[in-house]
């Protein structure tokens, strides 16, 4: 079995540190040693130490509040201020890791259930009503597990249905079965896997591109195979930074409510999809718009 470590130029050429994967190197003896229990092999990209512009400015946001009135045709997002908390623009420097390329599947997450008993995805009824979200119960059902297995026709694309306290157990699963230690991604490490160093507005870019994402302007309204839209790469490799679902962080908004990253299929605009933008949710919450990936500590 391979365990594939692709090293890329960063933004404008900077090499990733060659320091970042021969750490990495150093310790994949016995990541995956034995066949019991079975793992997923999660693609890791390194992120190598240093600066990245992270957050908005207010030119940044206008932006964001004019894609989604073209989009949606009235000015709620402004009215309510979706993006107001962004972190503020700035350069942030962060130590070198290793970030998953892709989020984590239907597939990845039945071979934790699988070798843990821990309950599937799922929701019930009465919990989803009290939600008080937009989207109705019935279209929980394409995303529901059956006898305790993933739905066939969606075994690439990924998780959905777990709360935050899920994503944890799963990296602390991975954690004690490789021997390294994996786990959620702070919201900056994330932010710089998924837009880089040079402060872009989107992972590929500034100029806004529907083609490049699985969001409600282009897609099929529903999540895709992980990977789908290899045009839509950050300048790491990472797939889909923007759209096809959010994804929780290490980071807490306040007691209670952590925050979500990346936008879903759900949305257009897509000012939410944005790499610097933001949002609380309820740890608890099981929604089919929020999945995740994990980081690997070098």
């Amino acid at each position: 079995m391979r365990f594939h470590v692709r090293v890329r130029p960063g933004p404008r050429g900077a090499p990733v540190v060659a320091a970042c994967a021969a750490v990495f190197l150093a310790v994949l003896p016995n990541v995956w040693a034995g066949a019991e229990p079975a793992v997923p092999k999660l693609d890791v990209i390194g992120i190598p130490a240093g600066p990245f512009v992270a957050g908005s400015d207010g030119d940044e946001r206008e932006a964001a509040y004019r894609l989604d009135e073209a989009a949606y045709g009235h000015d709620r997002t402004r009215r309510w201020g979706w993006y107001d908390d962004d972190e503020d623009r700035r350069t942030v420097e962060l130590p070198a890791y290793f970030i998953a390329r892709n989020l984590v599947t239907q597939a990845d997450y039945a071979l934790f259930v699988r070798a843990t008993g821990r309950e599937p995805p799922g929701v019930d009824r009465a919990t989803w009503d009290a939600y008080g979200l937009v989207h109705p119960y019935e279209r929980t059902r394409p995303y529901a597990w059956t006898g305790g297995e993933p739905p066939a026709d969606k075994l690439d694309h990924p998780v959905v249905l777990v709360d935050r306290a899920d994503a944890g157990a799963f990296a602390a699963w991975m954690s004690a079965a490789t021997g390294r230690t994996w786990r959620l991604p702070t919201a900056l490490e994330w932010e710089k896997a998924a837009r880089g160093t040079d402060g872009r507005m989107f992972p590929w870019g500034d100029a806004w591109d529907a083609s490049k994402l699985n969001s409600h302007d282009a897609g099929p309204f529903a999540t895709a195979p992980v990977g789908s839209f290899p045009a839509g790469a950050s300048p790491f490799g990472m797939m889909d930074a923007a759209g096809q679902v959010f994804e929780w962080t290490a980071d807490e908004q306040r007691p209670g409510r952590y925050w979500v990253k990346g936008g879903s299929w759900d949305d257009r605009g897509c000012g939410v999809c944005r790499p610097a933008d933001r949002h609380g949710r309820p740890e608890d919450l099981r929604h089919i718009l929020i999945g995740f990936r994990l980081v690997l500590e070098p």
